[in-house]
């Protein structure tokens, strides 16, 4: 029996997705929900496993783009399984051929020189002469190998003489995911009207909470560090109660306002970057932040991402600061109307009480939509995180630690 597989929707709004990669070869024999190609929407890369056990004919090609619904392979269900214990038989050897007249070979004639790799078209010599650059320096892109006037118009002079050092350029499709977020970061730079306002903030008072309670933290909730992501977490979700513009989106000519504050974290994946997204954050404890996001970095690291993860958020917070990031511009994630953007902790004099000072300092940056965020609202925000992260004893943790982080 042929079984037919086709491509399942991985999501509601998503139409096609692209063939990332085949885990298996043509011909190959697959168990039943074994994976065997991996397929990117734009949203997500998911794993397509096998609906049947039998021998595997594959129906498209790595990298093609193929409908929601349409046929990518067939499995013979009557295929046998290799059992791996019969000898490889040799196939029979074809018997030498008799020796036959030679035929005569048409001659056919030898192509114009004009079309020989590297020689350049009337008008492309023309060009590089005016440009001083040898022929031969140029890669055609003609018919075999012929430097076209494109070429020539598009050739840049040598700034040195060549070094004999490798020159190599590799060309790679993006991937459908890839694809995806650059388009929604173009969008996003070209239908908004975006704005960054900036501050710092003095995190020597976190340093010392963590410092404190970050082994009895780990020792009490199973592993699950107290890392800062909690505690700027909590901050925003304070700040988005007081600054409610912050926490809603544009719709057309209407505002949509969320008294939930849905907060999606950008992390690194295999695939790029994701932003999964932690649920009525605002409802979450320290050790609910820190389990959340835990969960969903493993998730990415390990291509397990799904698009409900991603799917939603009322407002973004993005780490620059892991990667060494002093200072950014974030980009809003539409159509939210907000990112946070964290950077790296560096040790600056700061003016305290009259007196210079030495303490661990981070910049933070806002990106918000000025079309539904003012400045007093964005600037708001911004300082309310910014006085939380500077007093979280009082602000984040009711001056009861040991009741916060639940010890």
């Amino acid at each position: 029996m042929i079984l037919e597989m086709k491509v399942p929707s991985p999501g509601e709004s998503i139409k096609e997705v692209e063939i990332a990669t085949w885990l298996v070869k043509d011909g190959d024999y697959v168990e039943k929900d074994q994976a065997i190609a991996e397929v990117d929407s734009d949203k997500a890369t998911l794993e397509l496993p096998a609906e049947a056990s039998g021998i595997i004919t594959l129906k498209a090609e790595e990298g093609d783009a193929v409908a929601v619904g349409a046929v990518v392979c067939h499995i013979d269900t009557d295929g046998a399984k290799p059992t791996g214990d019969a000898p490889v038989e040799e196939a029979p050897k074809a018997e030498a051929p008799k020796a036959e007249a030679p035929k005569a070979v048409p001659v056919v004639a030898a192509p114009a020189a004009t079309y020989a790799a590297g020689t350049p078209s009337p008008a492309a010599r023309k060009i590089l002469e005016e440009k001083n650059i040898a022929p031969a320096s140029l890669s055609g892109t003609g018919r075999d190998g012929r430097i076209t006037k494109d070429d020539a118009v598009n050739a840049v002079p040598s700034m040195g003489t060549p070094t004999g050092g490798s020159r190599g350029t590799e060309r790679t499709k993006l991937s459908m995911l890839r694809r995806k977020v650059a388009e929604r970061l173009v969008a996003a730079k070209n239908e908004t009207a975006m704005l960054t306002t900036f501050n710092e903030v003095n995190m020597t008072p976190i340093n010392l909470i963590r410092n404190e309670y970050k082994d009895t933290f780990k020792a009490k909730h199973g592993g699950i560090g107290l890392g800062y992501m909690s505690f700027f977490t909590k901050a925003v979700t304070r700040a988005l109660k007081l600054f409610p513009d912050v926490n809603s989106m544009m719709d057309g000519d209407h505002k949509i306002a969320f008294d939930f504050c849905d907060i999606s974290i950008a992390v690194s994946g295999p695939k790029g970057l994701m932003v999964p997204v932690v649920r009525n954050a605002e409802n979450l404890t320290f050790r609910g932040v820190e389990a959340d996001i835990k969960r969903l970095a493993i998730k990415a690291r390990d291509g397990q991402i799904t698009v409900d993860d991603m799917t939603g958020g009322t407002f973004t917070i993005t780490n620059g600061g892991v990667f060494g990031s002093m200072l950014s511009t974030p980009i809003i994630n539409p159509p939210q109307s907000g990112i946070l953007g964290m950077h790296n902790i560096i040790e600056r004099p700061i003016a305290v009480n009259g007196k210079v000072e030495i303490h661990p300092m981070m910049y933070v940056a806002l990106s918000y939509d000025h079309r539904i965020i003012d400045g007093r609202e964005s600037v708001g925000f911004l300082v309310a995180v910014k006085e939380a992260l500077e007093n979280p004893m009082e602000l984040l943790l009711e001056n009861n630690p040991k009741k916060a982080f639940e010890l």
